[in-house]
């Protein structure tokens, strides 16, 4: 297996809604156009490739100087536990600088995995909720 990674490539669409679906990621994947504007308003985007298969993405809003909020986090099953989320993150992390906290919010299956790849816990956080 021989993974690449492109940072600030934004893959095609139908590719991104074929990687959270198949990552049981829960985004709006029936709606290619709010998926779409998901990506437009993004600024930071960084995504791992089996040759031309899109395996992995991780999708960030940041100022790259003071915060970044890692919204989407994604890798294909047969993908999971070769390292490609936690290269995913590092690689993150070295665009948005030590200057810059990195922050996600969790899906209830992945509670466990961010610890082991270096995230700290937090207990301080509010949320509104989306209406759709």
């Amino acid at each position: 297996m021989n993974i690449t990674y492109q940072i600030d490539l934004k893959p095609e669409i139908d590719a991104i809604i074929a990687l959270y679906d198949n990552a049981g990621l829960n985004r709006p994947t029936r709606d290619k156009a709010r998926i779409g504007k998901m990506y437009e308003n993004s600024n930071l985007v960084i995504s791992a490739w089996d040759g031309d298969l899109l395996v992995g993405i991780a999708r960030s809003l940041s100022d790259f100087c003071h915060c970044c909020y890692l919204s989407d986090l994604a890798v294909r099953k047969d993908y999971q536990k070769a390292g490609i989320g936690k290269k995913l993150i590092d690689l993150t992390r070295e665009k948005i600088s030590d200057e810059s906290m990195l922050l996600l919010l969790s899906a209830p299956g992945a509670l466990e995995y961010y610890p082991k790849v270096g995230l700290e816990k937090v207990q301080n956080g509010f949320i509104i909720n989306r209406k759709l």
